[in-house]
């Protein structure tokens, strides 16, 4: 190797350690969750200050899928017919498990149940979880909870079903964390989500 190339890959190794430390000090601190359906979801994620509260900056909302196949084509879908029930919608009343080995903190029940399609009045039914490590959860547009304030659960175990109510437009579940008073960004464990 000659001086030349090695002096172009320390300068490239040098750069790349350099951006590598500069986004790790503007990147979110992450909470590793557990998956909270065990059937295929894809999450569109909130972006930091777009919605104002602890919970929704960074949070993602979820919606359970099923593969479909129709016409010799197949591919993945939210509903079925034309979404306009709550009934069409594949994530309805799925269970929703828990990301993490926590403790109930709060519960709070919205008692109406959104159309598709026409938002809903805030707020919207959701579990507050607290991790060992003092970081808090949400899990909103839940309904049936299985859980009360003051248990303890595990991840992956049962917490509630999927609803539509609150400020929401369709079933799904919205998940946020946040330590003190920072906005903590979802990342999946891998690991854990379900093969089908």
């Amino acid at each position: 190797m000659t001086s030349k190339a090695r002096l172009l890959g320390l300068a490239l190794f040098v750069s790349l350690t350099t951006n590598t430390q500069a986004q790790s000090r503007t990147s979110p601190d992450q909470f590793l969750a557990h998956p909270i359906f065990s059937m295929s979801y894809k999450c569109a994620e909130h972006a930091s200050g777009e919605l104002p509260y602890l919970g929704d900056s960074l949070g993602q909302d979820c919606v359970p899928e099923e593969f479909v196949k129709k016409d010799g084509r197949a591919f993945m879908r939210a509903f079925k017919s034309d979404g306009l029930t709550n009934e069409d919608w594949y994530g309805w009343n799925q269970d929703v498990l828990s990301p993490c080995d926590c403790e109930v903190v709060n519960i709070h029940i919205n008692p109406v149940t959104n159309q598709p399609g026409i938002m809903g009045e805030p707020p919207a039914s959701a579990i507050t979880l607290k991790a060992p490590d003092g970081v808090f959860i949400v899990l909103a547009h839940i309904q049936s909870p299985s859980v009360k304030k003051g248990d303890t659960v595990k991840a992956g175990q049962l917490l509630a079903k999927v609803g539509n109510n609150g400020m929401c437009r369709n079933p799904h579940i919205h998940i946020g964390a946040w330590r003190e008073k920072e906005p903590l960004q979802i990342r999946w464990n891998q690991a854990k989500i379900p093969i089908v």
